[in-house]
C-alpha cells in the first residue's frame, strides 16, 4: 500500500520537530517536506504534491489561510488540515473557506493528528473533538433561542441526502452519480436546501453537518 505524504507548515521548528517524530512512528505516512513560512508552502506543494499538508494558522509572508487557499487552487486533492489556537467558530468557516479539510486545536493535535490524516485522505472533513463540542453547544443554544427543535425537519428526504453527500466533500457531479441524478437536480437540492437552512456557502453546510452529527468526525 503506498504511503500517505504529509507535508509540515509552521515557523517553529519544535513544532515541526515533533510532529515529524510524530508521523516516524505511524506506519503507512511519510513526511515528504517543510516548510517555514508560507510563500515556501505553496512553492513546495506545487513541486511536491503532498496527500496532506498540516498548515499553521499564523504564517509569515503569507498567512496560513492565505496559503491554503493557493495550495488547494493549484491541487484540490491536497487535503489540508489547519493547526490552530482559536476554537471559535469564525475561524473554522475561514479555514473551510479556505479549502482546508480539518481543524486541530493545537495543544490537543498529538491526540487527533493521526486520525485526522486518516480521514482527510479519504476525502471527508475532521474537526478536533474540542471543535466539534463548541459547535454544538454554540448551535444548542441558537435552537433554544429560536424555540426550534430541529431545523432537519425542514428538509425532503432527497434535501437531507444531498447534504450529506456535500459535506462529505462530494461535488454536485459525484453526489448526482451517487444518488442517479442529474447534477442540474443536486444544484436544485442543494439551492433549496441551504435556503432552508439559512446557509451561504459549502463551508456553512460542512459545520452544519457536523453540529447535527449528519458526518462523522
Amino acid at each position: 500500500m503506498q504511503n500517505t505524504t504529509v507535508m509540515i507548515v509552521d515557523d517553529h521548528g519544535i513544532v515541526r520537530t515533533g510532529l515529524r517524530l510524530l508521523f516516524e512512528r505511524i506506519p503507512g505516512i511519510q513526511v515528504t517536506g517543510e516548510a517555514t513560512d508560507g510563500r515556501e508552502a505553496v512553492t513546495m506543494a506545487k513541486q511536491l504534491r503532498p496527500d496532506v499538508v498540516i498548515m499553521d494558522v499564523g504564517m509569515p509572508l503569507l498567512n496560513g489561510l492565505e496559503a491554503t487557499a493557493q495550495i488547494v487552487k493549484e491541487n484540490p486533492m491536497a487535503g489540508v488540515i489547519m493547526l490552530s489556537m482559536h476554537a471559535d467558530e469564525s475561524y473554522v468557516l475561514k479555514a473551510l473557506d479556505a479549502g482546508a479539510k480539518g481543524y486541530l486545536i493545537k495543544d490537543k493535535a498529538d491526540d487527533d493528528i493521526e486520525e485526522a490524516v486518516r480521514v482527510v485522505t479519504s476525502g471527508k472533513p475532521y474537526f478536533s473533538p474540542a471543535i466539534t463540542q463548541t459547535l454544538l453547544e454554540d448551535y444548542v443554544q441558537v435552537m433554544r433561542q429560536r424555540n426550534m427543535r430541529d431545523s432537519c425537519e425542514l428538509l425532503t428526504e432527497r434535501e437531507r441526502e444531498v447534504l450529506q453527500l456535500l459535506a462529505e466533500g462530494k461535488s454536485n457531479k459525484e453526489a448526482a452519480a451517487v444518488l442517479k441524478l442529474s447534477p442540474y437536480t443536486v444544484e436544485t437540492h442543494r439551492t433549496n436546501l441551504m435556503h432552508k437552512l439559512g446557509l451561504h456557502n459549502t463551508a456553512e453546510i460542512v459545520l452544519y453537518a457536523v453540529r447535527k452529527g449528519i458526518i462523522r468526525m
